[in-house]
């Protein structure tokens, strides 16, 4: 059998352990697939650096366009990253008439309604399994293994550097500065941490689980985000008081006519097996009509955990190939004439129980103030805590609301920052927990 030609575009970490799956184990995916694997190219400006992989004579170039412009090349794969180059690189693939596989979220996110349009006409398949969750087969899932599922809603820990840190923080009590500090050490977070701890990340991964899951178009723009680099170790041990861990979840939700789509810390039961993700695990729960819940958990990222990803789809366009097949499965999970641009809803109007931080003077009368705007903004009180201890003069209250829309809690909290007894800005969180009172 012929062989199916690859070209690698970027050999960082993924892109070394992309290479090196498809030359150290060429022999069990052949036997596998019954398809030789050809790496031809492996295209990287930086050539000196020891990968730890013999490349065959001529195949280690540092010229993308090579790869992009070799009429023998079937599959090309970007791992490269980021929104120029990457770009540029693929839209020329596509023009070609080359398949791709991509890990580049950012991308998908930001342009991906565009490329999955031009795949789709030039009639090449686009595959992104890499982009989210790492190794956790989550596109695969939603594109086929839950084709007959209505899904109503998703629920992840979709960054392993949050995970991580907040993991830290619960077990050790540690700041946030110091875990982020021993997750860079560790090789956990990158040096400008900020697309993971500030929720960009996760959001990226979002908008195109969501477009998956309810045939809408990758909306990354409507999507609310908010990182981590406010919890402190106080808010984590009130969570666990309560009975709830704190993590940074993904949340969408399908309404009918709209969608919620949002990225922030949230508190979750001890009970819920979310809770229990720790370290730098990925996972995420999908609620389909058909298979009630589904859980899927994995390494987010690493050189061969993201890899093994690339590979599966690598695998799946050349079989589409050598059978004649590109188009097989729709790229989005739906017909392209089905996509739709469902709205997301906004902010204010989501509805959940909330945590929140006040910081008061001891003085009598200070409770029944903040419980009174609260009242007048529609904000019931499930329970209160005030504990005794000071921090630079104030002493923290914490409640705990029953159902409240996020607009009135926004509203309230204005009105209780105002007043004179009331320190700095409260801190709010949300709670996703199914079985909480009303």
């Amino acid at each position: 059998m012929q062989p199916v030609k690859l070209g690698l575009i970027g050999c960082g970490t993924v892109g070394t352990g992309v290479a090196r799956l498809l030359i150290e184990h060429r022999q069990l995916l052949a036997d596998r697939t019954g398809i030789p694997l050809d790496l031809k190219y492996v295209a990287d400006l930086d050539r000196r650096t020891d990968r730890g992989v013999t490349f065959p004579p001529g195949v280690f170039i540092d010229d993308a366009w090579t790869v992009v412009n070799d009429p023998e090349v079937d599959i090309v794969i970007e791992m490269i990253g980021g929104l120029g180059a990457a770009k540029e690189l693929i839209e020329a693939a596509i023009a070609k008439g080359k398949q791709i596989v991509t890990a580049n979220k950012a991308l998908l996110a930001t342009h991906g309604n565009e490329l999955m349009r031009a795949a789709a006409d030039a009639g090449v398949d686009l595959a992104y399994e890499a982009s989210v969750g790492g190794c956790m087969p989550i596109v695969k899932s939603l594109r086929e293994a839950l084709v007959a599922n209505e899904i109503h809603g998703m629920v992840g820990i979709l960054n392993g550097t949050c995970n991580y840190i907040l993991s830290q923080i619960t077990a050790t009590g540690m700041p946030f500065e110091q875990a982020l500090a021993g997750a860079q050490a560790n090789g956990y977070a990158e040096a400008d941490p900020t697309l993971d701890v500030e929720g960009i990340d996760t959001a990226h991964k979002l908008a195109i689980l969501s477009a998956l899951a309810f045939g809408m178009r990758i909306n990354l723009d409507d999507i609310y985000i908010e990182g981590i680099s406010t919890i402190t170790p106080l808010d984590i041990q009130f969570a666990r008081d309560f009975g709830y861990r704190i993590k940074l979840l993904a949340i969408c939700k399908n309404h009918g006519d709209r969608v919620e789509a949002r990225v922030h810390p949230a508190m979750i039961p001890e009970h819920n097996i979310l809770s229990h993700v720790s370290g730098s695990l990925n996972a995420i729960t999908i609620s389909g009509h058909a298979v009630d819940d589904l859980f899927l958990s994995g390494h987010g990222a690493g050189m061969l955990p993201t890899a093994s990803a690339v590979l599966s789809d690598i695998i799946d366009l050349a079989r589409n190939l050598r059978r004649g097949k590109t188009g097989r499965v729709p790229l989005m999970g739906y017909q392209p004439d089905r996509i739709q641009p469902v709205p997301v809803m906004p902010m204010d109007d989501i509805v959940v129980h909330y945590y929140i931080r006040f910081s008061v003077q001891d003085r009598p009368g200070v409770l029944a103030a903040i419980a009174g705007i609260l009242g007048d903004n529609a904000i019931s009180i499930q329970s209160v805590q005030q504990k005794d201890r000071k921090t630079n003069g104030w002493v923290p209250i914490v409640m705990l609301t029953h159902h409240a829309k996020e607009a009135n809690i926004r509203k309230a909290l204005r009105e209780i920052g105002a007043l004179s007894v009331v320190g700095p800005a409260p801190m709010l969180i949300r709670i996703e927990d199914p079985d909480a009172r009303e």
